[in-house]
């Protein structure tokens, strides 16, 4: 029987689903005072969920704009709480995240959200901000989730849609401290209602059976290499070859993002011309290397290198960029 056919309340699948929350557990070491929610909608809809389980409607959330991501979850947090911007990289095209002095939180805000890692933009946190008093600390973690140790216990609640680095689309996991749950808004939808799937161990209605199965065999490789502590070391490594090739090319790449907030997950850069661009991206194509376009916001060009991208991929890239320099210098 495939899993697909299978009844997601059978014993057969109860067990990968468990197997799957244990084994994420293990890899993220998460407190046994945090929910771990398997869900779907994507880390988008949690931009509604959070407030409408965190907040009243007269509760404010601060935000720390860092890019595309950041601003769409402001954006959708303020139907249903004050919510408050209170660092934006926008000015500076996003290529830079605030120092701890630059914040400004507001006092009694029920928490303040980061983006962990812009996709579009390529800027990743290193250090987290710290909120003081009760303040909440939100991150939206899609694009790094599983790609380096985190402590969850700085956290209230952490979320990440799955198709970056853990499964295909169609599951979104919530890690959320447990004292959290229950503060719903009365007008919440059922299906946001972060209290209604932890009594029901995320089986309300049938979750993505078959992507949670993706997603636990994940699980158990990246604890079969040696953890994230190993995979983060693999992503550094990968990501050190790129940025290193962008910057002894004396400007003819330009990595716009600022050295001590590079993405280890999306390496943006930019050539002279569009033209020359568009040059490089189809030779690229001709070579086996496909979506390097940079995102149609922003233009340019973005290399993805999440986990499962193997250093000899990187490797070839970089002989590509050095060969395709060679020919127009």
């Amino acid at each position: 029987m495939s899993i697909m056919e299978m009844s997601h309340r059978g014993k057969e699948f109860l067990s990968v689903i468990q197997q799957a929350e244990a084994d994420l557990r293990d890899l993220l070491k998460i407190p046994e005072n945090y929910e771990v929610l398997f869900l779907q909608g994507g880390a988008t809809t949690q931009f509604s969920a959070i407030p409408l389980n965190l907040c009243t409607s007269d509760d404010t959330a601060d935000f720390i704009v860092t890019g595309s991501w950041g601003d769409k979850a402001f954006k959708e947090a303020q139907k249903y709480c004050k919510g408050k911007v209170v660092w934006t990289g926008k000015a500076e095209k996003y290529s830079s995240i605030p120092n701890q002095s630059e914040l400004n939180v507001t006092v009694g805000a029920k928490y303040l959200h980061i983006c962990a890692n812009e996709t579009i933009h390529g800027v990743e946190y290193k250090d987290y901000p710290s909120t003081g008093n009760d303040t909440l600390l939100v991150a939206d973690m899609s694009s790094n989730f599983c790609s380096k140790p985190v402590d969850v216990s700085k956290f209230g609640l952490i979320y990440a849609g799955a198709q970056k680095n853990i499964g295909p689309a169609g599951v979104t996991i919530v890690i959320v401290r447990k004292d959290l749950i229950g503060k719903a808004q009365p007008s919440t939808p059922i299906m946001m209602d972060y209290k209604i799937h932890s009594e029901n161990r995320s089986l309300y209605n049938t979750p993505p059976c078959f992507a949670i199965y993706m997603c636990g065999l994940v699980f158990g490789d990246l604890l079969s290499q040696g953890g994230l502590e190993a995979i983060e070391r693999k992503n550094v490594e990968k990501a050190e070859l790129l940025y290193d090739a962008i910057d002894a090319s004396e400007g003819f790449y330009k990595c716009p993002v600022e050295k001590n907030v590079r993405s280890l997950m999306n390496v943006p850069f930019t050539m002279a011309t569009p033209e020359m661009e568009a040059q490089f991206i189809k030779e690229a194509s001709a070579q086996g290397m496909v979506q390097l376009k940079g995102h149609r916001s922003v233009g340019g060009i973005r290399a993805s290198i999440y986990n499962a991208m193997p250093r000899a991929g990187v490797e070839r890239l970089v002989a590509h960029m050095k060969a395709f320099q060679a020919r127009h210098i």
